[in-house]
């Protein structure tokens, strides 16, 4: 997830200037190499093709981007420079296009340049800050020829600029972990359930996800070669990463321990970055005995970075990656009730959550009743962090188009139902009737997926990455 991503750059300008303007190419080649150094340090491979200042070079320079794979090109304008040493290299490398329009300075010194005495030096010390003079032809000649492109407008230590320039990295980022996503999916969806049903080819196409499915048989028979020593290890994971409650019975947390370990191990034999899931078998038999102690295990799993989703919802595991590959955590839920007292929203979930973002330590707590399923068992009792957050739904159309549905809010404390379960208040800046209402009208799934933080931009820019459309309700 954190993998150093290949970054392209490169720069434009005019190479007419530099015999004219000494000192001009050096100065703006710095400039280039401190936006090079600062997208480095967002874990970032630069794959810097210099200044191109001609045809030539932008050819040169589209082999060399072609070659190395980028993910995505920063198009760095030094000054003026003609769109002709700019289509070439956006056609052949075919990714994802971001202008930056930096300025050196926030404003130029007009009495620095005036003083000058010379006309032509002072024409160079312009031509330094002429970052804008190329946008327009850019922008036409990308529109006239079908590319898709961004804009980054601000100057070199513009903090609001680098926050967007982080955005695109980070999405991009993204991307790369979606396409390279293999997800499980294990056994089927919950009967009547209609709107988690999805177009698994779709997701695919989409997101690039593989999608792998794994039989409950193999999973029963990687549970029964577990050894004692494998599940006595799981028990004292499980001790030192929940809060385990006194009331889980030690035969529970065994069957639980037991699961997860052959949960691990599907996971490592099938390569799976992600898992959706539901069974329920018939009463006494042994696939209803692993699916009702699934929770702990899932738990951990999704801490791990291997986001699971209940009730077989791929779309909601797609989003719980998504969010994931942020960082941001990305913890199963679905709408609770409504506080009208306080004008929050409750969400919560009774199946996996995800530790990063959990208020404290996550209970281990027993379950007398799987509400709605079969069986009882051990589950999961947490608050998200108290602070901004961030919901997000795969949402599949009535023509099968998917997109993603965004939306900005804070995790508030106050009262909530210790049922075991994920449980936490939400409160939105459009008050909670519009939030529930807006976001239902969208059309997603019943089930969301939450992190900590406001990255809603972030999410925009992967949709655009990814060419999806993108609802964001607040």
């Amino acid at each position: 997830m954190n993998k150093a991503i290949k970054i392209g750059l490169f720069g434009i300008g005019l190479d007419t200037y530099w015999a004219q303007f000494d000192g001009l190419l050096q100065r703006l080649q710095g400039y280039q190499a401190q936006i090079r150094a600062r997208i480095e340090g967002m874990d970032a491979q630069v794959v810097d093709a210099g200044l191109v200042d001609n045809p030539v070079k932008a050819r040169e320079a589209a082999e060399l981007l072609k070659k190395e794979d980028v993910e995505l090109i920063f198009l760095y304008i030094s000054t003026y420079a003609l769109s002709s040493t700019v289509l070439p290299v956006v056609q052949k490398v075919n990714v994802p296009v971001v202008v930056l329009n930096l300025q050196p300075v926030k404003a130029i010194d007009y009495a620095h340049i005036n003083s000058l005495g010379d006309r032509g030096k002072m024409t160079g010390e312009w031509l330094a800050h002429c970052q804008a003079c190329s946008v327009p032809e850019i922008a036409c000649v990308f529109n006239r020829s079908g590319i898709a492109y961004h804009l980054v407008t601000g100057y070199l230590q513009d903090e609001d600029a680098w926050r967007d320039i982080g955005g695109w990295v980070d999405a991009a980022r993204v991307a790369s972990v979606m396409r390279a996503n293999r997800l499980g999916v294990l056994g089927h969806y919950y009967c009547g359930m209609l709107d988690v049903y999805t177009d698994l080819a779709q997701q695919s196409a989409a997101f690039g996800t593989h999608i792998e499915l794994v039989e409950m048989c193999e999973l029963k028979l990687l549970r029964d070669q577990t050894t004692e020593a494998e599940i006595a290890a799981k028990l004292r994971e499980f001790d030192a990463t929940f809060d385990v409650s006194k009331e889980c019975s030690p035969e529970e947390l065994r069957r639980a321990a037991h699961t997860s370990c052959a949960l691990d191990k599907l996971v490592e034999r099938h390569n799976l970055g992600s898992l959706a899931y539901y069974y329920e078998g018939t009463a006494g038999n042994d696939y209803e005995n692993i699916v009702t102690s699934v929770i702990a295990g899932n738990s951990l799993l999704t801490a791990r970075h291997v986001p699971v989703a209940g009730e077989c919802e791929v779309k909601n595991a797609q989003a719980m990656k998504i969010i994931d590959a942020f960082g941001a955590g990305g913890s199963f839920s679905e709408f609770y009730a409504m506080d009208f007292e306080d004008d929050v929203v409750l969400l919560g979930h009774d199946g996996p959550a995800h530790f990063a973002i959990a208020e404290g330590r996550v209970g281990l707590v027993p379950l007398p009743v799987y509400h709605g399923k079969p069986g009882k068992g051990l589950s999961i009792q947490m608050t998200v962090k108290h602070g901004a957050v961030t919901l997000l739904s795969v949402v599949q159309g009535a023509k099968g188009e998917l997109s993603l549905l965004v939306a900005e809010g804070d995790s508030v404390p106050g009262p909530v139902l210790n049922i075991g379960n994920t449980n936490s208040r939400y409160r939105f800046s459009i008050g909670a009737k519009a939030f529930i209402e807006n976001w239902s009208k969208a059309g997603p799934a019943h089930h969301c997926a939450i992190g900590v933080g406001h990255i809603a931009y972030k999410i925009e820019k992967f949709a655009e990455f990814v060419g999806l459309p993108c609802r964001r309700i607040c």
